[in-house]
């Protein structure tokens, strides 16, 4: 149980923190080099649509919006963000986030990029890894790019030594619980 425990509530706060990191590169990009942000409402719109029977759209923008796409975009996204982090967990161990390393972060956080290439891109009207897009090898290069900042956002501190390990990275009430969880 304590395993469970500390798998679950490592996945969450390593996805939940990963995703936040990419969100805040996002900001950046836009700043930095004029890249518009995520659309999360069009994810939100795909999303909505799958339980309908509809997976392929030509493209999202055009098929009619669904009530509460922004919410079920961003809420979709953070948890895609968690689950990616329990693959990282699942591949790494548990006992990784005790000392990580940034080797199966990256690793992981860049593999990742085959959802969007083969998955929701094709499913939202880009075609696959954005081959029907303006611009496709831009887009793949940002798409590679952000889930390489998911990566690197996914270790909480690389190569830390500490007495608690990547732990340290975290709240004290979390480090505590977790302690008591037998995580550490």
């Amino acid at each position: 149980m304590n395993t469970i425990y500390s798998y679950l509530m490592y996945s969450l706060l390593i996805g939940a923190g990963a995703t936040a990191v990419m969100d805040l590169w996002s900001i950046a990009r836009k700043r930095l080099l004029g890249i518009p942000l995520p659309d999360y409402a069009l994810v939100g719109r795909w999303i909505a649509w799958l339980p309908r029977g509809r997976f392929r759209h030509d493209p999202i923008a055009r098929t009619a919006p669904v009530a509460g796409e922004r919410l079920i975009g961003w809420a979709s996204h953070y948890a895609i963000g968690i689950a990616f982090a329990a693959l990282l967990l699942a591949v790494a161990g548990v006992d990784w986030v005790r000392e990580p390393t940034l080797g199966p972060a990256l690793l992981v956080g860049i593999a990742t990029v085959a959802a969007p290439f083969l998955v929701m891109q094709p499913g939202m009207g880009a075609g696959i890894a954005a081959s029907r897009t303006p611009r496709p090898a831009a887009a793949r290069l940002q798409s590679l790019v952000t889930h390489a900042v998911f990566g690197l956002g996914s270790t909480p501190r690389p190569g830390s030594q500490t007495s608690s390990g990547g732990l340290d990275a975290y709240p004290e009430s979390f480090r505590a619980a977790s302690f008591r969880a037998g995580a550490a």
